[in-house]
């Protein structure tokens, strides 16, 4: 672990680590190392092609850096068996503590089981914890919206979810404002009918209507709920 500190704080910018602690802010400060994205990944790319990466999977969790955090997500992405990539998924959820790393944690094995994968998203949605909630509703998106695999009933999953924390909600929208982009006709009830929260109702327009993927009528449709 000391090694791949030491790895991490030779490729710090100090420039960077300010940024991010801004973007960031529910993260102390003194948790940033300061390592920019393309460089984490190109490192847990090496590591796994060296072999370091399997030991560094198995340490305690949480670790104590935000770009250990990272380059632990980014291990997992890279990882190509499902059943094992489930597993460190699950180890690793209920120690994310913000919207980077929930984000940024997208195994690319999951686009070839979405089979498999609802399951698993159904439970992370139903969680106790913020960003295994945050998580779950992400894939969904990520992975659901589409055809064939699209149904409304995954959108009714996701309107009934009712949290006061501010990064669930955030997904939440997020999730509608991408449903009404790529489902619009199936998505819109849930507008008009004024499923969500208010706060997330609006954040969704808003969303909806900063998108380059939704014709001047649909957004003109849109405002009048607002």
């Amino acid at each position: 672990m000391q090694t791949i500190l030491s790895r991490l704080y030779a490729l710090a910018d100090s420039e960077y680590r300010e940024f991010q602690a801004g973007l960031i802010p529910n993260v102390s400060k003194e948790r940033f190392v300061g390592v920019r994205t393309p460089q984490l990944r190109a490192l847990a790319k090496e590591m796994v092609r060296e072999g370091s990466a399997r030991e560094f999977l198995q340490t305690e969790l949480p670790h104590t850096t935000f770009d250990e955090m990272q380059l632990h997500a980014f291990i997992i992405c890279s990882m190509k068996d499902y059943e094992g990539v489930l597993k460190e998924v699950e180890r690793l959820l209920p120690h994310v503590d913000n919207w980077a790393t929930c984000d940024q944690l997208s195994p690319k094995v999951f686009k070839q089981n979405k089979d498999k994968l609802l399951v698993s998203i159904r439970q992370w949605m139903q969680s106790e914890h913020e960003y295994t909630v945050r998580f779950g509703m992400g894939m969904l998106m990520q992975h659901y919206l589409d055809a064939p695999w699209f149904r409304v009933e995954f959108l009714e999953e996701a309107a009934q979810i009712r949290r006061e924390e501010y990064y669930v909600r955030m997904m939440q929208a997020w999730l509608f404002a991408t449903a009404l982009a790529k489902q619009y006709d199936a998505a819109l009830p849930f507008i008009r009918l004024r499923r969500l929260e208010p706060w997330t109702h609006r954040k969704a327009l808003q969303k909806a209507c900063e998108s380059r993927r939704l014709t001047q009528e649909q957004k003109a449709v849109l405002k009048t709920y607002r």
